[in-house]
């Protein structure tokens, strides 16, 4: 079975609250139980984690070393300012995807560039909460 590491970034903890209008009205707590649920159904073993502070992030991924085959994060505003992310996911060499609920691509031009994309496996963005639950999908597909 493979393991699988969620990761969410800042401010991701107030989903469901946040400008629903952009996060939708899904609360964390809920995407995480979906996440688990269907993973289960797919064969994964899934972990979620979320954090507003960058160097939790990086040590939670430093941990994900030889426990977790695969990781989805979604860095939140860290996107598009943390390098400490983009060292630490290079560093432990786990194949990742990165997934966004907003499509960052229609947002504000500082929202537009990622950090981490271009050491991604692949991006999903813009289909709310349907970006983690596409991103399991593809984990459970793709070869290991």
């Amino acid at each position: 079975m493979k393991s699988v590491l969620v990761l969410h970034g800042p401010n991701l903890n107030m989903l469901g609250e946040r400008e629903v209008e952009v996060y939708g009205r899904v609360s964390l707590h809920r995407l995480n139980r979906m996440l688990e649920e269907r993973g289960k159904k797919l064969g994964l073993s899934v972990v979620t984690f979320q954090s507003n502070s960058e160097a939790e992030l990086v040590e939670a991924i430093h941990r994900a070393k030889g426990r977790f085959d695969f990781i989805i994060i979604n860095p939140g505003a860290l996107t598009h300012t943390s390098i400490a992310l983009r060292d630490a996911l290079a560093a432990v060499q786990i194949p990742f995807l990165e997934v966004h609920i907003s499509n960052i691509h229609a947002r504000e031009d500082f929202r537009k560039r990622s950090t981490i994309s271009e050491i991604a496996v692949g991006v999903i963005s813009g289909l709310g909460i349907h970006s983690y639950l596409l991103a399991l999908q593809f984990v459970a597909e793709v070869e290991a």
